[in-house]
């Protein structure tokens, strides 16, 4: 069974950080040449597996192990297109990995058995580098890069390729770290809850569970963000030349405006699994949007659902992270759930205002609550019974934390016990 470890990992000095900075970028560097050369020989028609030896001219800076995953990693790449493109799907091959120009996306693979993870007093990770970078940075010649660990591994098992992750929106490298572990050892096997998702814009997430939780994510400070960042490109658009149809200002907002929302889904999937895991949930229900994006389109959905939210694309997210926790992700219809009571069944006389749900019965609640937990009950096939207040969380940039007024004050994510990683540098261990 395969699991994947999430966890922030922090340079201990800026020269640290540079030198970090630096091994991601030529990682990128090579995985652009290298796909370059592929890209070409497709589209000539040549076999794209007769390449220049790139392990060679970037093993004194990635060192030859590195350079090998950085490659091999691009192969498989390659080999999941054809596999896609010879069953006759529409697909584009492997893209890159940014630019010089625009900015390249920052990131490296580091080989299992050349990197070292200790958790702890002293929570820490060591990866290698090319003794060119080792000499530029001052690093002896057997000297590994040191960084400090944010965040416990969840599972132990035996690990496999580490991949490191810059992320410029909020200035944070990250760490994911498959592992294997026995079958025996699946403690999901007696989960048996069930929880339903109502997805949204203005409020991200609904979510309800057989067990009587819900939880609300909001999104309109997100969506308010992503709006004005919108409405400055479109600005900023306006103003260039005839000719022109973007700039490198206009290329960052884009690039800005897309990694953060990607950075709030990330933590917004991570955050509801976990929640979701540690309730016993085997299986999650999400509405399908496909028929209301058809028949409901309009500006505003547009602009929320397929550019703010990409529903697709959190879907495929969501099913990625589900399955690392052994939850199963179901897509189902949630036709008419908006406007069905959950406490009689009434939908014709039932009235939403904003949030506010009502129903000539006297149930009154919060409309997306109210319809994420009609739509369980319809997917469970019995009544949910009593719920427990919902946990209402607020995106502040790094975290999705939970209002005051939640039952519940610190998330699975918010928990840190600092833990000294010697020389006076401190790494906080906990669920990052």
């Amino acid at each position: 069974m395969r699991r994947t470890n999430t966890f922030a990992v922090r340079p201990l000095s800026d020269d640290d950080k540079q030198l970090l900075l630096d091994l991601l970028d030529a990682s990128a560097s090579l995985w652009n040449e290298l796909n370059y050369e592929r890209r070409q020989q497709f589209f000539d028609g040549e076999s794209v597996w007769d390449t220049d030896d790139y392990r060679k001219q970037y093993v004194d800076v990635l060192g030859s192990a590195t350079a090998q995953q950085i490659i091999r990693k691009n192969k498989s790449a390659w080999q999941s297109f054809f596999a896609v493109h010879q069953n006759g799907e529409d697909t584009a091959p492997p893209g890159y990995w940014g630019n010089e120009d625009d900015g390249r996306e920052l990131r490296t693979y580091i080989r299992n058995d050349q990197y070292t993870l200790e958790t702890g007093e002293r929570s820490r990770v060591e990866i290698p580098v090319g003794h060119a970078l080792k000499d530029e940075y001052g690093l002896g010649y057997h000297d590994r890069l040191r960084l400090e660990v944010c965040g416990a591994p969840k599972w132990d098992g035996e690990q496999g390729r580490l991949e490191i992750q810059y992320d410029e929106t909020d200035d944070t490298f990250r760490a994911f770290q498959p592992v294997t572990i026995p079958n025996s050892r699946q403690d999901s096997l007696l989960a048996s809850e069930e929880a339903a998702l109502d997805v949204g814009a203005n409020n991200l997430v609904a979510c309800t569970t057989t067990t009587g939780q819900q939880y609300l994510y909001e999104g309109r400070d997100l969506f308010d963000r992503f709006r004005e960042t919108t409405a400055e490109i479109a600005r900023l658009q306006s103003k260039l030349r005839e000719g022109r149809n973007s700039s490198q200002r206009i290329r960052r907002l884009y690039r800005t405006r897309t990694r953060r929302r990607d950075h709030a889904q990330d933590a917004l999937v991570r955050d509801l699994m976990e929640r979701l895991y540690a309730e016993g949930v085997a299986t999650v229900y999400v509405g399908d949007l496909t028929d209301v994006l058809s028949t409901h389109w309009c500006a505003d959905v547009n602009a929320k659902t397929h550019q703010f939210w990409a529903f697709r694309a959190f879907i495929k997210r969501l099913s990625h992270t589900a399955e690392e926790y052994g939850i199963t992700v179901e897509v189902r219809s949630e036709a008419d759930t908006t406007r069905t009571c959950p406490a009689c069944g009434e939908q014709d006389d039932t009235d939403r205002d904003g949030d506010v749900f009502r129903c000539p019965c006297g149930h009154e609640g919060h409309a997306d609550l109210c319809a994420s937990r009609t739509f369980l009950e319809r997917q469970a096939g019995e009544p949910v019974g009593s719920m427990a207040r919902p946990v209402r969380l607020k995106w502040d940039d790094h975290n999705w934390s939970e209002i005051p007024h939640s039952p519940e004050r610190a998330s699975p994510n918010e928990k840190r016990t600092n833990q000294s990683t010697g020389d006076g540098k401190l790494a906080s261990v906990g669920a990052e």
